[in-house]
């Protein structure tokens, strides 16, 4: 499997905000949304290491943290990535969080112990709503998440309108989270507040604030 950096640092984002977690960020990924903030990853020339699915365990293990985020890119797309997080689950102390774009089909993955789904729904903005695999939201469960990336107010109606569409609040999670230097995200609340965006909750990114927004491996 191609690994684009592996590193420690705080969930930036996410239900556990704030707690350490393992990254593992794969090279690659299907997208090329506007706003993408590890655009790095998916180019061709990307350096990367190689590592097997048990290589990878061996590496997360050492690290002690329990918190385990594969990231990208796009994981799901990783060669190799289904052995992977059934090794990684097959640790009792791990917790295994996947964050994926949307765009790929989440029901290979499903099985009877599963990880923890972070899933984005890209917007207007981003160029790539068209490629959003709504029937993902289906088999969502109440520890996943679907997270909003928004850049301005017609992003933040669409969300509304798919939020209320498919009952997401009753089925799991549901973040907003503002294109770092788009949008305001006082103007995020005030949306929230208008239209009465009950279980939803705005998140900032903290890791673009306690760190330059530009820095790896963070």
């Amino acid at each position: 499997m191609k690994v684009a950096e592996k590193f420690i640092s705080i969930n930036g984002e996410g239900t556990r905000v704030g707690e350490l977690s393992v990254f593992v960020r794969f090279q690659g990924c299907n997208l090329r949304c506007s706003y993408c903030d590890t655009s790095w990853a998916y180019e061709a020339d990307c350096p990367y290491k190689d590592m097997t699915a048990d290589q990878i365990v061996e590496y997360v293990l050492s690290t002690g943290i329990y918190n385990v985020t594969l990231t990208g890119g796009e994981p799901l797309l990783a060669q190799g990535i289904a052995e992977l997080i059934e090794k990684l689950l097959a640790q009792p102390q791990l917790r295994v969080e996947i964050e994926t774009n949307g765009a790929v089909d989440l029901r290979p993955f499903c099985t009877p112990v599963r990880p923890v789904f972070t899933m984005d729904y890209k917007l207007p903005s981003s160029g790539w709503e068209r490629a959003m695999k709504v029937e993902n939201f289906a088999i969502l469960e109440p520890q996943d998440t679907v997270k909003f990336v928004c850049g301005s107010q017609e992003d933040l109606q669409r969300a509304w309108d798919i939020i209320r569409e498919y009952r997401l609040t009753d089925r799991c999670h549901v973040y907003l989270s503002p294109v770092f230097g788009s949008i305001e995200p006082v103007h995020m609340v005030t949306f929230m507040e208008t239209h009465k965006m009950n279980d939803v909750r705005l998140q900032i990114q903290m890791h673009k604030v306690i760190w330059d927004p530009e820095k790896r491996g963070v």
